[in-house]
């Protein structure tokens, strides 16, 4: 971590301890039994308010635009140090406007947005005052195809006339959220990356339809939620599309590699904070005359659990540097090896902590099943696990066929070379 950077993670955990931990439970209790799950119980806004302007106060804003002017401008590598902090608490990243699916929007609008939409848009994103949503996946087409989207974009008098569904929209059941980016086909006769765009739509424009939350194992997230919406005749201005049409492909390299290692490093924190939940539960409970910690090979469990987060830790900052050093597109292949391990293994080792602590770890008595469930769903959420090992075993099958092509023509040379200084 750069030395610029270790007083602002000094003040993020701070922050996290003081103005962040003690409302959590408050927070979340005040959201209990509210009439309409789809807004905010009174009191509970301005508990997060007061955590975010605190943070302001202190600096502590908008720290995951990489070498940008909006800002912190942090390096990828010194963010992701922050943002396992984050990790550890479910309302962290947001009291420091860094929560998903905002983060990637931001970034989306800074890099490529005209003035008028930065104006309109990452203005008051970036200020904290709206919510947004990236609208993508499809019921209807295997969307780990981005090819397959099938949401259509026809231009009609100036305007883009929309129709279609999406499903898994989060963030968009939240009632400050005001505006989604939309994954289109606007142009289905061009070459098969050339046919998507990417388009603004306000949530109030008419025909645009939340039909209800998308259940992850059962829960619907409210009021973030998941949510299915329909697209009917919706009509936006020509000017709302960004970076031009069939550019959808290139913008989603600006989103999503930042997005899927913000995902990861936030994973860190979560199994840092299901390890020290398993170990506080092990020492707390008696069971056969023992600590739980003394159980079976619950000392083992504790052990591998911490090598593990290690081992992700270094490949989470070595897929940082990555980024920061070669550029998104040339680092993708870390950032799809670290996509592909670390939410597969933080689901192991939340696991492992809801084993240890019996059905309680099951229960709305322990966060342990809701981290359990996002990190599940990480596994999904930009790119599939077998997308990502696709990614890579392909990019080493293409090294290893390349190293021996060229072994083989140098040992060609060789074989022509004349030899002992005579010559054949």
């Amino acid at each position: 971590m750069s030395e610029k950077a270790k007083p602002l993670l000094a003040a993020v955990i701070k922050h996290i301890r003081e103005n962040v931990d003690p409302m959590t439970d408050e927070f979340q209790r005040l959201g209990e039994g509210r009439s309409d799950r789809w807004s905010y119980a009174p009191g509970q806004l301005e508990l997060l308010e007061e955590a975010k302007q605190k943070a302001r106060d202190a600096g502590l804003w908008n720290f995951f635009l990489p070498n940008a002017e909006t800002g912190e401008g942090l390096s990828n590598l010194d963010y992701a140090y922050i943002a396992a902090e984050l990790g550890k608490n479910p309302l962290a990243s947001e009291t420091l406007n860094c929560s998903a699916p905002d983060t990637g929007n931001m970034e989306v609008l800074e890099r490529v947005g005209t003035s008028k939409q930065k104006e309109q848009w990452l203005k008051p994103l970036l200020a904290g005052e709206i919510r947004s949503a990236f609208a993508m996946t499809e019921p209807d087409v295997a969307s780990s195809d981005a090819k397959n989207i099938a949401t259509s974009a026809v231009l009609e008098n100036g305007e883009w006339v929309i129709n279609g569904e999406k499903y898994y929209i989060s963030g968009a059941g939240d009632p400050r959220c005001k505006i989604m980016i939309v994954m289109v086909k606007t142009s289905p006769d061009a070459e098969p990356f050339r046919q998507q765009s990417q388009i603004l739509v306000p949530m109030d424009t008419p025909g645009v339809e939340v039909l209800g939350p998308m259940h992850v194992f059962g829960h619907d997230d409210a009021p973030h939620g998941h949510m299915h919406i329909r697209f009917t005749n919706v009509r936006v201005p020509e000017e709302n599309i960004l970076w031009g049409e069939g550019r959808g492909f290139e913008i989603s390299q600006v989103r999503l590699g930042p997005g899927r290692i913000h995902h990861c490093m936030r994973s860190i924190g979560q199994a840092e904070k299901a390890l020290d939940l398993m170990i506080d539960r092990g020492l707390n409970r008696v069971a056969f005359g023992k600590k739980i910690v003394d159980l079976g090979k619950n000392m083992e469990t504790i052990s591998r659990a911490k090598i593990e987060i290690e081992s992700m830790r270094l490949l989470v900052l070595k897929a940082a540097k990555a980024m920061d050093v070669l550029g998104n597109k040339e680092a993708r292949i870390w950032v799809s090896m670290i996509k592909a391990k670390v939410p597969e293994q933080v689901c192991d080792i939340i696991d492992k902590a809801m084993q240890v602590h019996g059905a309680t770890g099951l229960s709305q008595w322990s966060p342990l099943s809701g981290m359990y469930a996002q990190q599940r769903t990480l596994r999904y959420a930009d790119g599939p696990d077998e997308v990502h090992h696709h990614v890579i075993a392909r990019n080493e099958v293409r090294e290893y066929q390349e190293s021996n092509s060229r072994q083989a023509r140098a040992h060609g040379r060789e074989m022509t070379k004349p030899a002992g200084g005579f010559v054949g």
